[in-house]
């Protein structure tokens, strides 16, 4: 991993215009690597993420005896080797700064015969685990954790059963976990959620064979079953998009375009969001093959206003809260989030860090203990911490470019785990925005 040693310095803008493709689909891309390991045959996926993240999925699996083959950076070939075919690795499984990896691999791994260790950097070492050990520990797993944190360990060779789980926080990632455990469990396991969360599970899952039934909020699998090689292209990171979205609407000119982006229904919650704030945006679906939805989307110079966002969106656009926080802060009025205590518990306290941002920057902010009340208006110039959280860098990198002065992003490395080539993008677009070394 890199250190986070690096900054990012904006300068005012106002044109954003052009079109472009933005990287793959972060959470897909997790999936794709996993589910391609333990179904039978070879998976070709395109599009594949080459990001920090996933690329430690991908270590984790050749360790774990996964034949890979990347004919190029979004080409990646997967040696399947069944649902029985992963074998002990000799090393413990360096996760980076992964919570879907580490907790996703938790679920994989806790039927598996043979044991294993998870670890991860200075950061994931901070981020919750029990929410995903405690359900396996009901499905008969022994799953160990320091004092609920990483490193987690895996004794492996029990025999896992099938429960029903009603999670008490929304989370696609401990839905995952336990519905990937439910694979090797005897019985059915059933996930009920509080609120909808993003599905790219359990359509990956329908895509390689294995039958998945769903009835209101509740998803079920039964124990036993296969899953069968697949082709499966990796649509274009909506969580990226965001960014370049919120640029398009914070222009005075231009027209921006998003081509080929997941719109799968349980992740649009930041677009629905924006349009709500008054953006003026066009979402275009060109297909939907029985995977993932892709489409475009299209952006025009926007004049937001705030607005109180509904809780039920709240889950739908967890991972694009920081974009919305700096949205805020440049729209009309006050704008306030609420339900969002999750915010915490991300690569940083996301609540904590961008109201300590946008204050930095002359924005008034009250941070409550599940959200914060953003009064928008004006930023100015200033420096501020990114936490060392890639969506906090890429969210104040945005909304600089409307500032009144220079702004300086700090410890920016890593953007590099979910957006490589950010900063380029960035700049194709019209933003003036330079990465160098923190000085």
């Amino acid at each position: 991993m890199q250190t986070n040693s690096q900054r990012f310095l904006v300068q005012p803008s106002t044109r954003v215009e052009g079109s472009l493709r933005v990287p793959g689909d972060k959470s897909i891309s997790h999936r794709a690597l996993m589910l391609g390991a333990i179904a039978a045959g070879t998976s070709h996926i395109t599009g594949f993420l080459p990001g920090e993240d996933c690329l430690a999925t991908l270590a984790a699996l050749r360790s774990l005896g996964i034949e890979i083959h990347q004919r190029d950076a979004t080409t990646i070939d997967v040696v399947g080797q069944g649902m029985h075919g992963l074998v002990q690795a000799s090393h413990g499984l360096d996760m980076g700064n992964s919570g879907t990896a580490m907790r996703l691999f938790m679920g994989l791994l806790a039927a598996q015969p043979f044991a294993s260790a998870l670890t991860g950097d200075e950061s994931l070492g901070k981020r919750p685990m029990e929410r995903v050990a405690k359900p396996l520990r009901q499905m008969g797993a022994d799953v160990q954790t320091l004092n609920g944190l990483p490193p987690v360990r895996i004794r492996g060779g029990a025999g896992l059963r099938g429960i029903r789980f009603e999670m008490p926080v929304a989370s696609a990632q401990v839905k995952s976990a336990v519905l990937l455990a439910g694979l090797y469990a005897a019985g059915e396991t059933t996930v009920t959620e509080p609120a909808v969360t993003r599905d790219h599970t359990e359509r990956m899952l329908t895509r390689l064979g294995y039958p998945v039934r769903r009835a209101g909020p509740s998803v079920t699998v039964a124990g036993g079953g296969n899953l069968s090689a697949a082709r499966i292209d990796v649509p274009g990171d909506l969580s990226s998009a965001a960014f370049m979205v919120l640029a398009g609407c914070l222009a005075t000119s231009g027209e921006l375009v998003i081509e080929g982006v997941g719109l799968n229904p349980s992740r649009t919650g930041i677009l629905r969001i924006l349009q709500m704030m008054a953006a003026r945006l066009r979402v275009e679906m060109a297909i939907d093959d029985g995977g993932e939805p892709v489409g475009r989307v299209v952006i025009a110079p926007s004049r937001l206003r705030g607005i109180e966002i509904p809780t039920e969106l709240v889950p739908l656009a967890i991972d694009e809260f920081p974009v919305i926080f700096v949205a805020a802060a440049l729209a009309e009025g006050e704008t306030v989030i609420r339900g969002a205590e999750e915010l915490r518990h991300k690569e940083s306290d996301r609540i904590r860090v961008m109201a300590d941002g946008l204050r930095a920057l002359g924005v008034d902010v009250v941070e409550l203990p599940d959200g914060a009340r953003i009064r928008g208006g004006q930023l100015r110039g200033g420096v501020i911490d990114s936490g060392g959280d890639h969506r906090v860098a890429m969210s104040f990198a945005v909304g600089a470019s409307r500032a009144l002065g220079p702004v300086k992003i700090l410890n920016t490395a890593n953007v590099a785990t979910s957006y490589p080539g950010f900063v380029t993008q960035a700049r194709g677009i019209g933003l003036d925005i330079e990465a160098g070394p923190d000085e």
